[in-house]
């Protein structure tokens, strides 16, 4: 097999899972370790994956899974981290919700907030609290990545810019133990650190299942947020870094919930 049999077949398996270990393709194609670099770093160069420690995933372009499908992963669990966040949001203040099936259970359960000003560069979040006039919404500008309807670019960091809120609640695809909060794709990313930025309080809504799962790009550690809030216990070693950063951890347990687990 030749490298580009073995890189188009490196896509392949990318289809299939989420993530390749060098490792495990060098033996899956009877290659050395360095061969396999080179294939994954000229891939990456390509666009075709992202690198991380020790193989790569899927690029930005087909690393999320599809929105739709996603909105019905551990939607229950989605909903009661949601509720829990909406405790944290008082009536009569200034928010801001990213793109995220999670920030959209938030946004859901504010419907009963009052004098809210919400900004968001989410089209659906926008969309769907549209009918409540007891709010005021302001949609970022920039261009729309049709595939979930996330505003990024420049112009939506510039927007984002002009206002200072009072609290930012943000979701992502991956956390690693030692506190790393990570996303695939750099050009969100950018928006989630600008979101983070010109807020006040900022806080994580993301389940638990995001400690199984790798991304490449860092949006911020534990210490830059004030509140995690999660369905389940965290690591240990995520716990202590969340106490020695005085950040608040919240989780939700199927008849309670817990601090700083």
């Amino acid at each position: 097999m030749d490298a580009s049999d073995r890189q188009a077949a490196i896509l392949d398996l990318l289809t299939r899972q989420d993530r390749v270990e060098v490792e495990d393709l060098a033996q899956r194609f009877g290659v050395s370790l360095q061969t396999i670099r080179t294939d994954l770093r000229d891939l990456a160069a390509r666009g075709a994956l992202s690198r991380v420690h020790g193989g790569a995933v899927r690029s930005s372009s087909g690393a999320s899974r599809d929105y739709a499908e996603r909105r019905k992963l551990n939607a229950r669990g989605k909903r009661a981290m949601a509720a829990l966040a909406a405790d944290l949001i008082p009536d009569n203040c200034a928010i801001t919700l990213n793109i995220g099936t999670s920030t959209e259970q938030v946004a859901r359960a504010l419907s009963g907030h009052r004098g809210l000003t919400v900004l968001s560069n989410n089209i659906n979040i926008i969309n769907m609290m549209m009918e409540d006039e007891s709010k005021e919404l302001v949609l970022v500008g920039g261009a729309i990545r049709q595939s979930d309807g996330a505003i990024v670019g420049e112009d939506a960091l510039e927007f984002i810019a002009r206002y200072k809120v009072d609290i930012a609640v943000i979701g992502a695809s991956a956390m690693d133990a030692d506190g790393a909060i990570l996303d695939h794709d750099a050009r969100e990313v950018s928006v989630a650190r600008a979101i983070l930025k010109n807020a006040r309080k900022r806080v994580l809504v993301c389940d638990g299942s995001k400690f199984e799962r790798t991304a490449p790009v860092r949006i911020c550690d534990i210490s830059d947020l004030d509140v995690v809030v999660t369905d389940r216990p965290v690591p240990a070693e995520f716990s202590r870094a969340a106490k020695a950063a005085g950040t608040q951890i919240l989780w939700v347990g199927e008849n309670e919930s817990s601090e700083n687990v």
